[in-house]
């Protein structure tokens, strides 16, 4: 059967597409780009035909949601930071019947997902930054995830994960990488200050606590990792909620997974916001440790299906 072959946790920051522009901010990213090129060459020898991208920049408030239509392209301005990323080029192919089976199998794993191929929405800058640089010449087919999840549990994030793991390796003929595209902590600097914390974190408690959970990643502290994530998401301002990576380590085998993080681009500040790219292992897993579904088993719960 399939075989997921690559996990990361890889930035998105747009000033890695200013890093190419001729200006003040022109090459001051490529150790991300570097990374992410890294991340590219370790994809392509193991044989990798399709990325999954966890997005948090994918905003949803309603079930989980995958973005696989046949085909991408277009022009991407952010509606966050027009300022950044204005007219960015973008096209790359998608695979729906990918898409269809991961929905499918996290629904059966008590997970409610839709999967959109017949769709004109396209993927946010959390997908787009980073297949501009693993990319460009179309290689890889690319899937979507929605990360920013507004009312989701943490543990249905981590089930889905490992849903999506069980859907490549049982059904799926073909290898996969899955990134968790998102920052670690994401407080952002304050107004009218974000020239001066362009590389900078926005406070020494953030940055500290980054550091101490890359040092976790690192060490295969999973177990004390994903029991304080929760905690960590709200008080480390984590992006998208740490969704991303919920489903990450979801994937790898939650608090059992045993792998030790490889990072390929040193912690470093943006705008405030501490980034990483981060290659983690894929290790054997038997998803004993993968928390039960939770917002299908709460009181009132209907299907999808019951209520459209």
């Amino acid at each position: 059967m399939g075989q997921l072959a690559l996990a990361a946790k890889i930035t998105h920051v747009p000033s890695m597409y200013l890093s190419e522009l001729d200006g003040p901010r022109k090459g001051t990213r490529q150790d991300a780009i570097e990374g992410h090129l890294e991340i590219d060459r370790r994809c392509r020898a193991a044989g990798v035909d399709t990325i999954v991208v966890f997005d948090t920049h994918w905003l949803v408030n309603a079930n989980y949601h995958i973005n696989c239509a046949p085909h991408f392209k277009g022009l991407y301005t952010s509606n966050e930071l027009p300022h950044f990323i204005s007219n960015m080029g973008f096209e790359f192919p998608g695979n729906p019947a990918l898409g269809q089976l991961l929905a499918k199998v996290c629904n059966a794993h008590g997970v409610e997902t839709l999967a959109h191929d017949a769709t004109t929405l396209n993927p946010e800058y959390g997908t787009l930054v980073p297949m501009r640089y693993m990319n460009t010449d179309q290689h890889y087919k690319v899937v979507s995830v929605s990360a920013l999840c507004q009312a989701h549990y943490l543990n249905d994030s981590a089930r889905l994960g490992w849903a999506i793991r069980r859907a490549i390796e049982d059904e799926y003929d073909g290898t996969v990488a899955i990134f968790a595209s998102g920052s670690l902590s994401h407080r952002f600097a304050q107004n009218g200050l974000a020239p001066e914390y362009a590389f900078k974190i926005w406070s020494p408690f953030l940055e500290q606590l980054d550091r101490h959970v890359v040092h976790m990643w690192e060490q295969a502290e999973w177990k004390d990792f994903c029991t304080m994530l929760p905690e960590y998401a709200a008080k480390g301002h984590g992006e998208g909620f740490m969704h991303d990576t919920a489903m990450l380590l979801g994937a790898l085998g939650w608090t059992d997974y045993d792998g030790k993080a490889e990072v390929v681009t040193p912690y470093f500040g943006a705008s405030g916001t501490g980034q990483i790219n981060a290659i983690f292992p894929v290790t054997p897993q038997t998803g004993a440790a993968i928390p039960a579904a939770q917002a299908s088993s709460a009181q009132g719960y209907t299907n999808i299906n019951q209520r459209l």
